[in-house]
Parts: C-alpha cells; sequence; structure tokens
C-alpha cells in the first residue's frame, strides 16, 4: 500500500542507496519461470516489484516487451491470476501493477482495488490514463490504500511537471526518453539535468526508467534519483533462460 512504498523508501534514503525497481510481464515466459522469477527478485536486492498485465495493443513498450505480452497472453494469464498468485506469495516488497486501463475497467474499479489490497498489492501505473481522467479511479484506490503513480517524461511542460509530481503517490515515474521501452539510455548530462528538474518538484521519492540495462547506468543515475526501474534487460534475461536474480545482483551492487 502507499504506507508501504513510502516506508521502503525511507528505509533506503537512511542506508543511503537508491532503490532497486523490477519489471517484468507477468507470466512470461511460461506460469514457473515467472513465478520462481518473482520469488527470487527480493533476495536479489529488488525492492519494489512492477509487473506488466500483458496487454495486446500497448502504446509505451517496445519489442521486448511486446514479444513477452504475446507470450503471457498465449498461456491465458489474465488480471485474476496475477492477483491469485500474488496473494499466495506475499514477496515481502511493494508490488506495482503496470496495467493499461481497458482490461481494469473490465474487472470493475472497486473490486478491482479490493482484490488488489487483498492480494498485497501496493500500487498501479496506468500509461493511458490521463492525469485530468483518474479521478474516478483515484477515488475508487485511495480508500484501500493504492497509490496511483504518475509518470512524467523530458518533454513534460513545467507546468504540468509540477502537476503530476503533486498528484503521484508513492513514487514519481520519470521517463528517461521519449519514444518507447527497451532502448538503451547512455544517460547523456541533459538527462541528469531533466531528472534534477523532476526531484525538485516531488516532494516524494523520484524513479528513472526506459533503457536502463548497465551497472555504468545505474551508477550514473543514481544521485540524481531514489530508484532505478529496470525492464526490458530484465525479461531478455529471462528470455535467454539466464538467471535473473544473478543478473540482478550485479545491477544491485551499483544502486547506491
Amino acid at each position: 500500500m502507499t504506507g508501504r512504498i513510502d516506508r521502503r523508501f525511507a528505509a533506503l534514503a537512511k542506508e543511503g542507496r537508491a532503490a532497486l525497481v523490477t519489471f517484468t510481464v507477468a507470466g512470461d515466459p511460461d506460469y514457473a519461470t515467472a513465478l520462481a522469477c518473482y520469488d527470487s527478485q527480493p533476495k536479489a536486492g529488488a525492492d519494489v516489484i512492477e509487473l506488466g498485465m500483458p496487454f495486446t495493443d500497448p502504446m509505451a513498450d517496445g519489442v521486448t516487451i511486446q514479444r513477452a505480452s504475446r507470450a503471457a497472453l498465449a498461456q491465458g494469464v489474465s488480471l485474476r491470476w496475477i492477483l491469485s498468485e500474488l496473494s499466495a506469495m506475499r514477496l515481502g516488497v511493494p508490488v506495482i501493477l503496470m496495467s493499461y486501463l481497458n482490461p481494469l475497467l473490465a474487472v470493475g474499479l472497486e473490486l478491482l482495488s479490493r482484490t488488489a489490497a487483498d492480494a498485497d498489492v501496493a500500487g498501479f501505473i496506468v500509461p493511458d490514463l490521463p492525469l485530468d481522467e483518474s479521478d474516478e479511479f483515484r477515488a475508487a484506490l485511495d480508500p484501500h490504500g493504492l497509490a496511483l503513480i504518475q509518470m512524467v517524461t523530458p518533454v513534460t511542460s513545467a507546468a504540468r511537471l509540477a502537476r503530476l509530481c503533486a498528484a503521484s503517490q508513492g513514487f514519481v515515474y520519470a521517463v528517461t526518453m521519449t519514444g518507447t521501452t527497451g532502448r538503451s539510455v547512455a544517460v547523456p548530462q541533459a538527462v541528469l539535468e531533466y531528472l534534477d528538474r523532476v526531484r525538485a518538484h516531488a516532494r516524494i521519492p523520484v524513479c528513472a526508467g526506459f533503457g536502463i540495462r548497465s551497472r555504468e547506468q545505474v551508477a550514473r543515475l543514481a544521485d540524481h534519483v531514489d530508484g532505478v526501474i529496470v525492464g526490458s534487460a530484465l525479461v531478455e534475461v529471462l528470455e535467454r533462460n539466464a538467471d535473473p536474480a544473478e543478473w540482478l545482483a550485479t545491477l544491485r551492487a551499483e544502486a547506491r
């Protein structure tokens, strides 16, 4: 819940390190591998786990996550399955669900909020839900203590950046580039300056995501944000049948 996210980031701040936030597509590449991956991530140093609801028409996801979504959908992965497994596993770190809006509306916002809270979910990221149209969703989440995390980008205007940062709960998701996920980001000085602007507006932690896939990137970003989000690179680890815990441990060493 929102309090769980707040407490996690407060504990990390006392330790003097940035959060490592992981993203994978729920159910990818298969049920057993996915569940083992979720279970291993907190042990490998993941501080927050973001699970993506597979979707047929993603607007922000690159080809890697699109492939993972197709694989999960082909197996019949559903929101009901995701929440059932999370309820049984209780991973011990805040879990955030990333989903486009239609699958959530299909469940019904009140039932979704109640079921998600019962499954120990801490919040939601909904890329295609504009801030100006989010009041109904927020009203359903708030009584259950669920965060609605807002995304900002390098081209977000100053006025809208201030509004998004003020409205975000849990943390602000600072997209490091324009376009879709999956491309590597070189982290030029302009990106660091943009992240510093986001941090100046935000009263809550800021996490940087999109294109982060190396220890060097994590180390360069760590002084400018409160957390880094790794997604496509981790999905690719699963694609090549490598050990996600081992790979995450190398990034964790740099997120300090």
